[in-house]
């Protein structure tokens, strides 16, 4: 991937809750078709960082750039045209319970585009389809397992086509089993679709089996330490804290 473009580079960035700075100078370039793993120590601000890059924080200092335009410092209307380029996967699905498997990925096609209802839902089923879920276009999210309910919720982010997937702590929750069938839809995404993603994640097995590129964030200086494919990181990271956490003391 070392020949591909620069899709996010986060130059200087700092995030912060009121006073309490949560990670400051924050340097790292995620280039286009990569899957960039966001990984630390619980409480390093993994999710924090997520939050500035979608755009549910600001930063305090710094600036995250797409495609070389920045993203904080664009008027609020080309700032909300930005953020549509973007799917997001939450922790917990965030899925609605009242609707659907169809109309849970309907409702972003219902609000943001001009389609009809015949155009919505046959693109509904097509991304339930994309992630293994043809068929259940009926059934409520209480109706399926926690592995399809991730599905689902990968199928709702994908609904506006975004170029570049985020991912919360895709397979907190999940067995081992149907963790590694969200991992192995996610590189069948990334390649077949090419889409960008940024993945947060603490899971080794994610790390090492998905990601190409990574931040390493650490709670107690509020930084990052290194960037860089997650296991060449594992085996030549100058610093031990971060060879500690990628083999999980098993030096």
């Amino acid at each position: 991937m070392s020949n591909k473009q620069p899709h996010i580079v986060a130059e200087n960035v700092t995030l912060a809750y009121g006073t309490n700075i949560i990670q400051r100078g924050l340097n790292f370039t995620v280039k286009r078709g990569d899957v960039f793993i966001i990984m630390g120590g619980s409480g390093c601000g993994k999710s924090t960082v997520m939050r500035g890059l979608v755009g549910l924080l600001r930063p305090t200092e710094g600036e995250i750039y797409y495609e070389e335009q920045p993203f904080w410092n664009v008027p609020p209307r080309e700032h909300e045209r930005m953020k549509r380029r973007f799917g997001v996967m939450y922790q917990k699905g965030a899925l609605w319970s009242s609707m659907t498997s169809a109309e849970n990925v309907a409702l972003p096609l219902e609000e943001y585009t001009d389609l009809s209802d015949r155009q919505i839902k046959k693109i509904a089923s097509f991304k339930l389809a994309l992630v293994g879920l043809a068929g259940f276009e009926d059934y409520y999210p209480y109706e399926i397992s926690g592995g399809m309910q991730k599905r689902l919720a990968v199928a709702r982010a994908m609904s506006l086509d975004p170029e570049i997937l985020f991912f919360d702590e895709p397979s907190a929750g999940l067995d081992p089993l149907s963790s590694r069938r969200l991992d192995e839809l996610i590189m069948e995404l990334n390649q077949k679709l090419g889409t960008t993603m940024v993945i947060v994640t603490h899971e080794l097995t994610s790390i090492f089996e998905v990601g190409n590129n990574s931040v390493f964030l650490d709670a107690a200086t509020r930084t990052q330490i290194t960037t860089g494919d997650p296991k060449v990181l594992r085996d030549q990271a100058e610093d031990p804290r971060v060879r500690e956490f990628l083999t999980r003391g098993k030096l």
